[in-house]
């Protein structure tokens, strides 16, 4: 579970995230809309630890998250598909981030089985499409075996196979207990999976609740998004 209070996240004089309160909770797929620009980034990476808010806490599953401090040891995430070694494997990839976090060498066995890694785990990164880099991503956001698992748009470069995969593992997750939190500009996806849904606005939420009630009066997802947040103008 994620929990977020009285958060405001500031660049000079802009404020660019207010939130008095928001809970991600367990057990779900939580989809976070909005325009380029919202905030939702800045949003994980306060979640993880990456941004220090002006104000406000965050905590992970009971834990206080603190800027640069260790992340929660039940938190995964894959936050760029850029941050990679070109010259790495995705084999060593993973496993200097399993040895950097104290997690056994086994696991990276095991994480690249889940992401359908297996072939391909000994060529360097380089030689990786946007959707192999997106796997190897998601790979290393496993490891820990996560209670809470943040996705910043990993059906980016994706084809229909490894959407349909990523749908099937996000239900898992979910299914199995886990808070699950993703940004994507798919709608379409979003009201396929979600069992709940986040709109922000100029670092504002703007609607969270249940997509069965945004959607309650027959609309598609995209039309009560543009309703909320007003983009249709």
């Amino acid at each position: 579970m994620i929990e977020l209070r009285d958060l405001t996240v500031r660049y000079a004089t802009t404020t660019v995230l207010d939130i008095p309160a928001l809970t991600v909770p367990d057990a779900a797929v939580t989809y976070l809309l909005g325009l380029n620009g919202t905030g939702k980034s800045t949003l994980l990476r306060c979640v993880c630890g990456i941004i220090a808010p002006a104000t406000g806490t965050v905590e992970v599953d009971g834990t206080w998250v603190r800027a640069g401090r260790a992340t929660p040891s039940g938190l995964g995430m894959h936050l760029d598909y850029r941050a990679f070694d070109p010259r790495h494997t995705a084999r060593r990839h993973l496993r200097w981030l399993a040895r950097s976090r104290g997690l056994p060498a086994a696991r990276v066995g095991d994480v690249l089985g889940e992401t359908g890694l297996d072939e391909v785990a000994d060529r360097r990164l380089a030689q990786f499409s946007l959707g192999m880099l997106q796997r190897v991503g998601i790979a290393a956001a496993l490891l820990a075996r996560p209670r809470t698992i943040l996705l910043d748009e990993p059906l980016n470069g994706l084809d229909i196979a490894g959407i349909h995969w990523m749908r099937a593992l996000l239900r898992e997750l979910a299914d199995a207990g886990t808070c699950v939190l993703v940004t994507s500009h798919l709608l379409d996806e979003a009201e396929r999976n979600a069992d709940r849904v986040i709109v922000l606005g100029t670092g504002r939420v703007l609607a969270d609740a249940p997509l069965r009630e945004l959607v309650d009066s027959g609309d598609r997802l995209e039309d009560a998004y543009l309703r909320i947040t007003g983009a249709a103008a």
